[in-house]
């Protein structure tokens, strides 16, 4: 057995045969949908729908069978916030790129500003891997402008595995510049994003105000619906004070239908920025964003990440769900020291 995935099982306390669980892929390409399953039940499925501005997996769920992501907009569900449509499932991408915004779009958005915003289109999956202890998936896409045009060539892989009471992905995303330079400013909203579901969010009683990169407003309810989530980052911070703050992994633990639930998202040594800033909100987005960094350090760091064209880079991010148990912050040392190598 790969000794990743052995390490990844011991973490949370698992033994190694249960790591052995079987991983399918179940295509629909009249729904361009990809399902992933492991030991027979729906982890999470892979979409990227004609109408939708960029691919996501949604929903995730746990091993016991608990959904972490949020319903809206796709499929909304009693109590659950229906602010930020463009939250959907795990995703990657980023608010300027070349001064076109990727993060906020969404339906949402009026047919006459959708000029100032980017689309990850002309999704293709390349192959699947079934297998008796993980699973592979590889798409390419295109980051272009309303009139088509292409900023960047994206190639991702997706690596998924399974045990009794955990759930692993690891995403490797190349992204190539084209014909002209691609300058990511240092922003806000950013870069690896999953929305999750009401109760993994933090307790609030208190409505919030958000503005995005182009000046539209959104205003966040108080959560008053069962909210008992908790941020811990490898730094030692927690709750609201993990936001804006540096950390090789974070995760966001909380009790859904009397049993613990978390997820943890790992960064990796090779990806710029590391060890990425969180952009980890009480409300339920969950995010890791590495070239924020003017807006995360009060302008005491600079990035200004740019690709010359025919120039790559590569993020890469694990991202670990667990539940019956609460895996703890020696497991995920362990973690982050596995996948950096």
């Amino acid at each position: 057995m790969n000794k990743y995935l052995i390490l990844a099982c011991c973490c949370v306390g698992l033994s190694v045969q249960a790591q052995t669980k079987k991983v399918d892929f179940i295509q629909n390409k009249k729904e361009n949908k990809v399902e992933v399953t492991v030991d027979g039940k729906l982890f999470t499925s892979f979409i990227y729908p004609d109408n939708l501005e960029k691919p996501v997996l949604y929903p995730i769920n746990a091993a016991n069978g608990a959904t972490v992501t949020r319903g809206f907009p796709l499929a909304p569900r009693d109590g659950e916030r229906n602010d930020h449509p463009h939250h959907i499932g795990l995703w990657l991408n980023y608010e300027s790129v070349n001064g076109l915004d990727f993060w906020n779009n969404s339906y949402n958005i009026p047919a006459a500003n959708k000029i100032k915003y980017g689309w990850i289109r002309n999704t293709k999956v390349e192959s699947t891997e079934n297998g008796k202890t993980s699973g592979k998936l590889s798409y390419s896409s295109n980051w272009e402008n309303q009139a088509k045009q292409i900023l960047l060539k994206e190639k991702t892989t997706f690596i998924f595995s399974g045990a009794d009471n955990s759930r692993t992905i690891d995403r490797i995303t190349t992204l190539t510049a084209q014909k002209d330079s691609v300058f990511f400013k240092d922003i806000k909203d950013g870069m690896l994003g999953i929305r999750v579901t009401k109760e993994l969010e933090m307790p609030s009683n208190k409505i919030e105000e958000f503005t995005d990169s182009q000046g539209n407003i959104t205003k966040v309810s108080a959560s008053g619906n069962g909210a008992n989530g908790n941020y811990l980052t490898s730094a030692g911070k927690t709750g609201n004070d993990a936001w804006g703050t540096r950390g090789n992994w974070c995760v966001l633990s909380a009790v859904k239908d009397g049993q613990p639930v978390s997820i943890a998202i790992v960064d990796h040594p090779k990806n710029p920025g590391y060890p990425t800033y969180w952009h980890a909100r009480d409300y339920g987005l969950f995010a890791a964003n590495p070239l924020g960094q003017k807006i995360f350090s009060n302008g005491k760091e600079m990035l200004d990440f740019k690709l010359a064209p025919g120039q790559s880079v590569t993020f890469r991010y694990r991202i670990i769900i667990t539940s019956g148990e609460k895996i703890t912050p020696e497991a995920l040392n362990q973690q982050a020291l596995a996948f950096s190598k």
